[in-house]
């Protein structure tokens, strides 16, 4: 399986008036083309340093990070402007590269059609459920085609029936769209629902403590939470995550 990010013994260092914060310290690990990699860990032990970093947005201090093509970030609010229809929300990342061919438009509007924003796309955001937007945002973030789609806890704005639907949307939009995902969530559950590995973090500096792969196969978020093997792998991140 091709890697499209690894990390090899990062360690990250914040400079601050009062000395040296490590936030993370030989981090090591990877993921392949085609999966979707959960990280859980301690609150604040440095998961949204790691996604930093794998976007490019920090450079570690020591150790390498490397990254086969381009990636896309779904922060955790859907951050779409208020004043461009959902149509010209999505059109956003081809503006930022300069990728406005009327061939890239066309797959965008068709990206929208595709998973139900067809008939929003003349619409404003405050004219959308809270669900709807974070999908416009998703599709927005796969309107450039990216390889990588990087999700900093892109549910956790929402209530919590909205956040089990969107995340089973979510979670099919990537799998049909065949791309690979890296997402920072404190929630085990959604980890567990989602991901086909995880990688638990320490409290800072954050270490990867263990890795994890799940055995769900195919099966959708919402159905593996019905599953026996569910609340077996809850009670062992919950026990990893609380030594």
């Amino acid at each position: 399986m091709k890697n499209i990010l690894q990390f090899q013994s990062v360690t990250y260092i914040y400079h601050t008036v009062r000395g040296e914060l490590i936030a993370a310290k030989d981090v090591t690990f990877s993921v392949g083309e085609g999966e979707f990699v959960a990280v859980i860990g301690p609150s604040g032990c440095g998961k949204t340093t790691i996604l930093s970093l794998a976007a490019g947005l920090l450079k570690p201090s020591d150790g390498t990070i490397e990254r086969s093509g381009t990636f896309g970030y779904m922060l955790q609010k859907d951050e779409l402007f208020p004043w461009r229809t959902i149509e010209k929300n999505i059109y956003l990342p081809l503006e930022v590269r300069r990728q406005r061919s009327p061939q890239q438009r066309e797959r965008a509007v068709a990206l929208a059609e595709k998973y139900g924003l067809g008939d929003f796309l003349k619409s404003y955001p405050a004219q959308l459920s809270g669900g709807m937007r974070q999908r416009a945002a998703l599709i927005r973030t796969l309107a450039a085609d990216p390889d990588l789609l990087l999700l900093d806890e892109p549910f956790s704005a929402l209530d919590y029936q909205t956040r089990l639907n969107v995340c089973e949307d979510v979670a099919n939009i990537i799998r049909s769209e065949k791309k690979t995902a890296l997402l920072i969530t404190h929630d085990i559950s959604e980890a567990i629902s989602l991901a086909d590995r995880i990688l638990v973090l320490s409290a800072r500096p954050a270490r990867v403590l263990h890795t994890h792969t799940l055995d769900f196969g195919g099966v959708p978020p919402l159905r593996r939470r019905e599953l026996p093997a569910f609340s077996g792998w809850f009670e062992r991140l919950w026990g990893e995550l609380n030594t």
